[in-house]
């Protein structure tokens, strides 16, 4: 049975629940329930603070987990992540009063505060600065008005939390971040149980980018029209019982529908039709 860690709180619990939902899998209904078998599937999930999860997973105790590329990289874990999923994205910057530094490189002899330690420690090593790392469990922002730190680093969305503390963010992002699955270093990844969840998740991940597409043109028009919804591999063609009419169906990306069905329409096709995709495998 393939033992699954998926985060029990936060924005990563939310949107994980709803991916494996898609993918077929059984989910909580409480969110007091920490473990479900889904004998179906013959998968057992386990709902833990996304910050453990990748120490769970290192150890070998479970066999996959769901978590942030930054609680993987600050955690130190002997894990890796398998998979990208699109969701829970953020970027991690450092923050200062206005004019205290522009870059990292500024930060020699500085004290930064921050709630993700190891990923601050590596990112200065890596810059060869040398400067103090003090651990806060939430809240940074309030760490330069107190005195603990003359910088902070953080997860920076919008900035406006930032900004109402009279700080700006300088020099380049440290790192960006998502949800991510995650595999204990060295572990096999092809092995058919893990591969088949893989497979299931990617295909919730197509299925949310792109629709169906089914639409009606003239047999004459039918490659200007296919240049404009090739699909993955090829378009389904099919003769229409009017004759000089085809009947076209694709594959086309979410975000780019509504002006394709535009350049269709003006191209002279009708009957344009897009569905969404619930599941898929590539």
């Amino acid at each position: 049975m393939l033992r699954i860690a998926v985060p029990n709180k936060g924005s990563l619990s939310g949107p994980a629940g709803e991916m494996l939902h898609e993918a077929g899998y059984k989910q909580r209904r409480e969110s007091k329930e920490l473990r479900i078998v889904d004998p179906d599937n013959d998968v057992e999930f386990f709902y833990l603070r996304p910050r453990d999860i990748a120490i769970y997973v290192s150890s070998g105790r479970l066999d996959i987990g769901i978590t942030g590329r930054d609680l993987l990289v600050d955690s130190g874990a002997n894990a890796e992540e398998i998979l990208p999923l699109g969701f829970a994205r953020s970027t991690f910057r450092f923050a200062g009063k206005p004019g205290t530094a522009t870059g990292v490189e500024d930060l020699n002899g500085r004290t930064v505060a921050t709630s993700y330690e190891g990923i601050v420690a590596k990112h200065l090593a890596d810059h060869g600065v040398d400067a103090s790392v003090v651990h806060l469990d939430g809240a940074v922002e309030t760490a330069i008005e107190l005195g603990v730190a003359e910088v902070i680093a953080d997860v920076v969305e919008t900035g406006t939390s930032l900004r109402n503390a009279g700080l700006e963010v300088f020099g380049e992002p440290i790192t960006t971040s998502e949800a991510v699955v995650i595999r204990r270093t060295g572990a096999d990844v092809e092995e058919p149980k893990v591969q088949q969840f893989l497979r299931r998740l990617q295909g919730v991940l197509v299925a949310r980018t792109y629709v169906m597409m089914d639409y009606d043109c003239r047999a004459e028009h039918l490659e200007k029209a296919v240049a404009l919804t090739p699909g993955l591999e090829s378009p389904t063609v099919s003769p229409l019982h009017n004759e000089g009419w085809v009947a076209v169906r694709a594959m086309v990306p979410t975000k780019e529908a509504q002006r394709i069905m535009d350049d269709l329409y003006e191209l002279g096709a009708r009957a344009i039709l897009t569905t969404a995709i619930h599941a898929c495998r590539l």
